[in-house]
Order: C-alpha cells, then structure tokens, then sequence
C-alpha cells in the first residue's frame, strides 16, 4: 500500500510539473518582475462600472479603438454603447434562427479597425440566417413541426439542415449596414435539436482569423459519456465522429483562415491539413473540440487560449469513460484534442454500442481511429494533445484553486500592460502586475483566474461580482470590459450587463455610481414626466455634474440632478443621465419610458413556478398576454430548457398561447442527486403601433423534478 501510494503520488506530482510547464511560454523561466512573487493588487484598488443594465440576452463584445463597445444578444441584435454620452443604441437587428441555441453568437473587428492607414471599418458577426429551416406552427398546438426527428431516415432529417454563417459588414461611425454583407464562410448543423453552435473570433498578429465551433451533437442520450450513436435511423445530431471527430467537417474545431478585400479567404500555412489533402477541410487548425465557447488570442505571443466544455457525467465509469471534463490550453501549433473519443490524452471514452448497450475497448489516443458511417473524412486521425488544464467537478489533485461546482470554462484575454493606461486622474488601466498574463474564468462558477507563467492559478477580484460571466476583453484604455449573463435562462435576466472593471490604485478616484428614475414610464403623447438622481453616490465625496440626455440625440436636455421633459411624439425612449466628477470619471444609466405603446405584460397560467413534474411527462402551457394592442398568439413563443446546476441547455421552442411540450429525460443525470430543472420561458413581442418599435416581454417558470 504504501509503494502504491508514493507512486500515485509520483504521478501527481508529474501531472502537476507538466501543467506548470504548459503554462509557461518561453520566456517564462525569465523572471519578469511582475507577478512571480509581488502581492496581487487589492480588490479595493478597482472599481466595477456598469455600462448596460439591459443588455438583452448577452453573447460576445468587441471594444472599439475609442472605447465604444459593440455587444450582440442571441435574438440578432448588436448594441452600441458610447461611453462620452452613456448612451447604449441598436446598432444593428439581424433576423436570425433561434431554436434552441442557435441565433447571433460573435462580434470582431476586423484587426485593421480604426488604425491608423491601413484603417478599416469591418466588424464580423457568426449568426444563424433563417433560411426555410421548419418553425412551429401554432395552429396545431399538439405538434411542434421545429422539432426536428429523433428517428427517421435521411428524407426524414434534410429539411432541418442548416448552417451558422461567418460575415463582415461596414461599419458606419453608429450602425452597421447590413446591405453591405461579405459572406466569408458557412459552418453546417443539424438545426431543430440541441446543441453547440456557438462560435468565437479572433484574430492574430498576423491578420489570421480564428473561428470556434460547437459538435452540433446532442448530449442528452449518452449518459453524459461519449455521444457516438451511429445505429443508422438515428438524428445524426447524436453522433460527434461526424464532426468533431471528422477531418473533413467544420464543426468542432478553431478554424484558421486569412481574409482577402473581396470577403474569399486564403488558407495559411501550419494548420492541420495542408490543402488538397483528401478527406479533410484545410481550414482546420485544431479540433476534436466539444464546445470552445470562448477563445482568446495573445498577439504579442502568439498564443490561442482555448476552453473546451464537457459532457456532464459527474462520476467515471469503466465501461462508459471519464466524468465531465472542462480543459483550457495555449495552442501554439495546430492539434487534435480528442473528442469524442477522448476526454484528455490521458482520458480515454470506452467504445460503446447504442443498439446493444455493449461496451468495447478504450479508444487509442495516441492513434486515434473513427470507423463512424457518418464519417467523410480520414480513418486514422492525429495523436491527442494533453490540454494545460483539466478539471471535473470534484476537487481537482493537479489544479486545486479551480475548486469545486459545475463546469464552464472560459478562455480569457491576456493584459498587454501600457503605462500610459495608467497615468492621469482618470486612468483606468490595470496594472503590470497582470502584464501578459492569460485570464481563465468560469460560467457556472463566478469567478475568474489569473494563469501566471510560474504556474500558479491566482484568484482575481474575488470581492467583486462576476455573474455568470459570457465574455470579457481588455479594451484600448487598458479596462477589462465584461458581459454578464446574469442567472436565468435564454432571456435578458435581471442581473445582466455589460461593465467595465476599472484600476483605480494610482488615482483612489473612484467614478461616480448613478441612478436614475422616472415619475412615470409609459403614457399618451405629450406626457410630461419628472426624473430623478435621488441615490446617486461617489466614493469620494466628490462633488457631481449632471447630463440628462431625454431622447437620446446625443445633446444634453438640462443639468439639474431633477429635471422634467414633455414628451411630444410617441417613440420608446431611453432617457439616460450621465454622472461626472471634477476630474472627469463618469458613469451613466438609463430609464426606458414608452409613449404610445404599453409594453406587453406575460404571464404563464400552466404550468406554474415549482410545479412537480416528472422528466418525459408532456406538458401543456398557457400562455395570457395583456396589451394595449390586440394580441397576435402566433408571436408567442415558449422555450423548454433543461435547467442544470447554474447553466441550461434548450431543448425546444414552441408557437401559441396553448399547447403542449414533450418533456426529455436527460441521459446520464439523476434527479435526486444532480441539480436539474425543467425551465419554461415564454416571450412575447408585440406589433409596435404609429411607428413605434416592438416591444418584448418575457416570463419564466421553474419546474421541479419529482423522479
């Protein structure tokens, strides 16, 4: 026992020294001065600025040269926030398919944006066209014709294939002109079933755009293992050889491609595949990829930060495979990371036969083979690469400051430290101490990790607030911007925003915290309506400026800390009041006041928050709205989402103000014991009325799970 043990502690020990040695580049064996033995800058030296508190349902950000921040939501829009006036504007509404996961994922620019030149104005967005994909239609309330079949043949499945398109538009100084589409490249799915589509880009030193992509695999019939179910009247959608594990298939990967003017693109050399190689797609640069939600690019080095989800079994098995594993890695050359047939190099699945429920041998990853008939590419495949970092829900031997809860790993930007971010009494950039070192944060956990280049994993502003952080990138004045989801499910939840974490130890100047209210917030035109800085606070004691800015045309309406304005024609307005001190930190927020157009008001009569329910059941809704117009039930929507730990995954999306949902049973999860919901979401958008935009409201109901 006690030779046992001295080995399996050997081994840890090894693990442990490899990880160091994965995490430091290069010149990491230099010290730099920095962060190898000095003491992280207390949480009281930062300030966290919230920029957008209705932010809709936040996916991905791009900040621009001038500290402008474009930001887009899943429903197809891209938000402008400008921080001068405060003021957060639509920049651009994409009509987009929206079942399940898929709709507007990322934003980008173009690496020569605003520079200089060789200045341009491209910004990138991944989205999902509607195309003739089948929606629900809500005059047959007992069938959802979104649903694509679980079974059937392949005349069965072609109407739900699909495809998220990767495209460049002009931006105008405010909008972005949709009519001025470059369509660069198109990822195909397998829409009306759950998940992984989502996407992110980045770009390189040298103008190569990265793109990740999802398995588009279900993973709710596997058990939480592996999903290879290649039994032939199957979705293909529960087969991840077909794509992560498919050289000739874009899903699952980070795809590497250089942009030409005319929006075609040229393959750069060292990715995966060289060009004209058979049965692969030369984009490819890394895969075996399960969901790399996030990834990141440090230009100075050259690094590709990737974070790579997992299935969600919470304990091993021998005849299935490892628990749910979330990695993240610095790419520097291109790789096969395993999945579906390897959690890590050192984490084999086991073979596993759907149709007869029989358990083979231990996939090879040092000599990977996929034998899948939906297979279009290479039998033999590359070796796996260990990633840096791996960790399962459990407490973690070689990474024990990644502690313990779900699994949402995140890849973070790295700090490029400029000393003119922080000089002046109004800087805000952080400080060196974070000089070229990656960020890691954690979705269903809260929190976000500094990874030093001596190896150690180091808490960042742990006292202040990271919820259910979606994305995050240092902006131009050196700031950390950051989307929160916030907690919830496929809406814009309460807590949600776009902020920005700002460095105040060189100044103690904190930047003033503002709010705003209104005596009234809907109305007929003309409305007058009395507004409020009542609450509004500076660290410092500072004493305030105020700008109200009523109907957002960028011009200042009065100065007063309480003002009054008349409302004269009927629009949806947000009127914004923007905070300054005398060295000229500020801050804004916003109240939305309708004139004309009473938002819609959502309820769902059944099923009823904290209902029993049991996983398989069908459940019927109903849905009432109450509007000032006459309600159009087709324009109801109700979102089922399989609620588990902080996190959800959707499952369907049906039309009308009744009908019924089937309910899943969610493979390789047990309700006693796993942290599961069933999450109904209904929304509703109404007409708009004289002009007016749409408005949307949105109700959420969470069931409980008896068995």
């Amino acid at each position: 026992m006690q030779t046992e043990g001295r080995g399996v502690r050997a081994r840890t020990v090894i693990a442990a020294l490899s990880a160091v040695a994965f995490l430091m580049p290069a010149a990491a064996a230099q010290a730099d001065g920095t962060a190898g033995t000095a003491a992280p800058p207390s949480d009281d030296q930062f300030q966290k600025v919230t920029l957008n508190d209705t932010p809709g349902e936040p996916m991905d950000l791009a900040v621009l040269p001038d500290s402008r921040v474009l930001h887009t939501t899943r429903a197809g829009e891209v938000w402008l926030h400008d921080p001068k006036t405060g003021l957060n504007t639509r920049a651009a509404e994409l009509d987009v398919y929206e079942h399940d996961e898929e709709g507007l994922q990322s934003i980008a620019l173009s690496p020569g944006f605003g520079k200089g030149s060789k200045s341009d104005d491209w910004v990138y967005l991944y989205y999902s066209p509607p195309l003739d994909t089948p929606v629900d239609d809500p005059d047959t309330p007992d069938v959802n014709e979104g649903d694509a079949p679980v079974t059937g043949t392949a005349e069965d499945f072609a109407p739900f294939k699909g495809l998220v398109r990767l495209s460049r538009f002009r931006f105008t100084g405010t909008k972005i002109d949709l009519n001025t589409e470059q369509r660069i490249l198109d990822v195909p799915v397998d829409r009306g079933i759950c998940c992984h589509v989502g996407g992110d880009i980045v770009f390189d030193a040298a103008g190569n755009l990265y793109l990740g992509t999802g398995d588009d695999t279900n993973p709710f019939s596997s058990d939480g293992y592996t999903p290879i179910d290649e039994r032939p009247d199957q979705n293909p959608s529960f087969d991840a050889q077909r794509t992560s594990g498919n050289t000739n298939d874009l899903r699952g990967k980070i795809l590497r491609i250089k942009v030409r003017d005319n929006g075609s693109y040229t393959i750069p050399q060292g990715n995966l595949f060289r060009p004209g190689t058979k049965d692969t797609r030369p984009e490819i640069y890394a895969m075996g990829l399960r969901n790399p939600y996030r990834i990141e690019l440090n230009r100075s080095t050259g690094d590709l930060y990737v974070a790579d989800y997992s299935p969600d079994a919470q304990q091993a098995d021998p005849l299935r495979g490892p628990s749910g594993t979330g990695k993240w890695t610095a790419i520097r050359k291109a790789g096969n990371y395993g999945w579906p047939y390897c959690g890590t190099a050192r984490l084999p699945y086991t073979d596993y036969d759907f149709a007869t429920g029989a358990s083979g041998a231990k996939f090879d990853c040092a000599a990977p083979v996929n034998e899948s008939p939906r297979n279009t590419g290479l039998r033999k495949l590359p070796p796996v690469v260990q990633p840096d970092v791996w960790y399962s829900y459990g407490a973690s031997q070689e990474f024990p400051a990644l502690g313990t809860g779900g699994i949402g790993p995140m890849a973070g930007p790295a700090y490029a430290y400029d000393p003119d971010d922080t000089r002046g009494r109004t800087a805000v950039g952080w400080p060196k101490y974070y000089d070229g070192v990656p960020l890691f944060y954690e979705w269903t956990r809260d929190y976000v990790k500094a990874f030093h280049r001596d190896g150690r994993i180091e808490d960042v502003l742990p006292s202040l607030t990271f919820d259910n952080p979606m994305d995050m990138e240092f902006g131009p004045d050196g700031a950390l911007y950051v989307l929160e989801y916030g907690d919830g499910y496929f809406s814009e939840n309460p807590d949600a925003q776009l902020a920005r974490f700002d460095y105040i130890g060189n100044t103690g100047n904190h930047s003033p915290v503002p709010v705003a209210a209104a005596s009234v917030t809907d109305g007929i035109a003309p409305l007058t309506v009395r507004f409020t800085s009542t609450g509004t606070s500076d660290a410092d004691g500072d004493r305030l400026s105020y700008a109200w800015d009523f109907d957002a045309d960028g011009r200042v309406d009065s100065r007063s800390p309480e003002a009054s304005h008349t409302f004269k024609e009927n629009g949806l307005y947000n009127a914004t009041l923007r905070v300054s001190d005398p060295s000229g930190r500020s801050a804004a927020t916003s109240v939305r006041v309708v004139i004309g157009n009473a938002a819609p008001v959502v309820e769902l009569v059944r099923p009823v928050d904290g209902q029993e329910f049991s996983f398989g059941d069908l459940i019927e809704f109903e849905v009432r709205v109450t509007d000032d117009q006459p309600v159009d039930c087709a324009n109801v929507t109700v979102d089922y989402i399989l609620g588990h730990d902080e996190h959800g995954h959707p499952q369907t999306t049906a039309r009308g103000c009744t009908g019924s949902i089937q309910t899943t049973e969610p493979s390789g999860h047990d309700p006693e014991t796993d942290d599961l919901t069933g999450v109904f979401v209904a929304t509703y958008t109404d007409p708009g009325a004289d002009g007016l935009p749409p408005l949307t409201s949105s109700t959420e109901v969470v069931l409980q799970p008896t068995s």
